[in-house]
This record gives C-alpha cells, structure tokens and sequence, in this order.
C-alpha cells in the first residue's frame, strides 16, 4: 500500500463528474469524493487535503460560498481550491479567481488535462512550501548567529576591558615612577590628564580643529598623556631634585626628557601590538614643549608644524607648572597663571587654543581646587 501519495478531494453534485474524476485521478493520487459544500467543510475536520478540486454550480452551497468558507478559517485557507464548472464566460472566471482559486477548469474536462494541472499545481505549491521551510530555517539559523555575535562580543568586551584595564594600570605605574622621582611636582600627571580632558570637550563645541580631533580616540590619547614626561626617569636626581633655579647646562639636560621619552616609547613600540596608543604617547613626550613662534624644543617646530596633540599638552602641562610651588618660585593663583597664558598667546601658544582655554578656565580652577 502507497502511504506517500498526495490526496485530493474532489466536490460535484454531478455523480458523473466524480466518477471521471476518481477514474482519472485515483491510480496517482489519493482521492475522496463528496458531492456537496457542507460535506467538504464536515471532511475537513478530520481530513486535510494537499488540494481541492470544486464545483461552482451546486445547489444549497455553490462553489464560492463554500471558498469563501474555506478562507475564513485559517486551519483550511492554504489548502489550493481549483475551481470545476460548466460555465465559460471571463467574467466567471474572474470570479473565481478573484474569490481565491488558483485555476478555473471547464467542463466536460479532459482527464489528462486535468492531472497535468493538477500535477503543475501541487508542484507549484510543494516548492512554495519548501520555500517557506528554508526561509524559516534562515530566520531560526540567523538568530542563533546573532546570539552567537552576541556572546561574541561580549567576551570581546569582557577581554577588551581588562586589556585596558591592564594597560592603564602598568601606564599608572609608569607614570608614578616618573613622578616620584620628580616629587616636587605630585599629581602634575593626573591633573594635565583632567586639564586635557576639558580641552577637548572645547574643542569639540567649537569651530576650532573639531574635525581633526573627530578622527581620534580621545580616551586613548588621554591614557598616553600619562607618559608625556616619562622621558624624566633617564634624568640625574641631582638635576631632577635639585632645590633651585638650574644652570643653563643642568637645563640642557632637562631638555632631553622630550627625546628620551621618545626613544622609550619606541622601544615599547617594537614589542607592543597598539600602535595608535604608543603613537599618541610618543607624539605627546616629543612635542609638549614646542612653541608656537618656534622657540621651543627639542625641534623648534613652529606653528601648526607642531602637531595637535602638543599644542594641547603645552597649556595643560604649563598651566600646572604655574599653579604649583617650585624651590624658585610659589605657586600663581589661577588668574596669575591664565593671564601668563593669555600674554603668551601667539609667541608659546597656538591663539585658537588660547581662545578655548579662556572659554574653559573656570574648568581649569575646579581641578586646581580639588
């Protein structure tokens, strides 16, 4: 016995009509034959069909009365209906399309015929079925690639985190070293660090290098201004500590600390993967004491030769050394030192930042404050 045979029914009020039907159709499909529309709908409850072969012309329930229930009911409305009569006129067979037939066949009609359109059309609706199932498959398979990006990226994150974490705290050490050396100036790092910040938030609101500062990572180049003076810890202490004004030569010593932060940083360079970071970093120990009108060091680079990162750095770093006691000097009050920064506009400072530091100054205070 076939189990694998795709079943019909066939509904005509014409015992004629179904037992051509059952003599053409029941050596390939399995078929039941009912002559009415309420009899179709009472089969249904316990039969679900892969196709409808319908009368239109029947009496108490025609052909569309009986699709038009069919369609109401969502346990039968994907079952394909194909439409029986007797009628040959277009604007019937608009009809029955129309009303959700997918074929319209008249009688008397040829019993090949009748099995080639039977046979495209479950073809047709096979395929859309398999459609479907890979579609949905697609759907089931996408979402589980998108849970799997999303563990992804979370152990992404999760690594990324404590890579940065790591690093900022061997960065920290780092910078704590220097600065314990040069113990007249604690906390110089983590102040220019705040007083960076607050220059770029200015940046950012302004009309000022806003779209060069748009292509960076401004919380990594925050994290390489720990280093900026990392060039220091080649220095001699007696140099370094020394309670005094230096002499021209002891000066010429500490100018080095730009160079020799440099060359550290590339030695880490050769040995690290974070390029753009230790670039930041290195960018910031070269050039942080380059003037605008080219008198700085250690390449009297002048103007806009002097790269962003620098000019930013040189009024945070100065601003600090203003607020801070040295052995040859007390410490300016906030407004001495914005006023000496201001003077200084256009011969130490780029004027753009000047302008954007002045906007910001009361910012600057908070930090000194704290």
């Amino acid at each position: 016995m076939e189990t694998n045979k795709k079943s019909i029914i066939m509904v005509d009020d014409n015992l004629t009509n179904l037992t051509i039907g059952i003599t053409a159709l029941e050596p390939y499909y399995d078929v039941m034959t009912l002559n009415s529309g309420a009899r179709l709908l009472k089969a249904l409850e316990k039969k679900t069909p892969d196709l409808i072969l319908l009368d239109v012309d029947m009496p108490d329930m025609n052909g569309f009365e009986t699709l038009a229930e069919l369609k109401k009911n969502k346990a039968y409305s994907h079952i394909p209906v194909i439409f029986l009569t007797a009628k040959i006129d277009s604007s019937s067979e608009l009809e029955g399309l129309s009303s959700g037939a997918i074929d319209y066949i008249t009688k008397p009609f040829s019993p090949p015929l009748l099995l080639k359109r039977i046979e495209l059309h479950l073809l047709v609706e096979s395929q859309t079925h398999e459609l479907i199932e890979q579609k949905q498959e697609l759907i089931v398979q996408k979402q589980e690639l998108e849970k799997f990006n999303e563990n992804l990226q979370e152990m992404v994150d999760e690594k990324t985190k404590t890579v940065v974490t790591l690093q900022n705290a061997i960065l920290g050490t780092m910078a704590n070293l220097v600065e314990s050396r040069d113990d007249i100036t604690g906390g110089h790092i983590e102040r220019t660090q705040s007083y960076l910040r607050i220059l770029l938030g200015a940046v950012w609101k302004s009309d000022f290098y806003r779209e060069e500062v748009s292509t960076w990572d401004t919380e990594l180049l925050l994290q390489s201004a720990q280093l900026h003076d990392v060039g220091k810890i080649s220095i001699d202490d007696s140099i370094l500590r020394k309670p005094g004004k230096l002499t021209p030569e002891e000066f010429t010593k500490i100018k080095e600390h730009a160079e020799t932060g440099k060359k550290i940083i590339d030695g880490i360079e050769l040995k690290a993967s974070q390029q753009v970071f230790l670039e930041q970093a290195k960018i910031l120990a070269l050039t942080h004491h380059e003037k605008w009108d080219g008198s700085g060091y250690p390449n009297a680079l002048k103007g806009e030769e002097i790269p962003l990162q620098g000019r930013l750095m040189a009024i945070a770093d100065v601003y600090d050394a203003l607020i801070s006691d040295r052995p040859y000097k007390k410490a300016f009050t906030h407004e001495q030192a914005v006023e000496t920064i201001t003077k200084d506009s256009g011969t130490h400072f780029d004027p753009s930042l000047v302008e954007l530091f002045l906007s910001v100054a009361d910012e600057f205070e908070q930090v000194q404050n704290k």
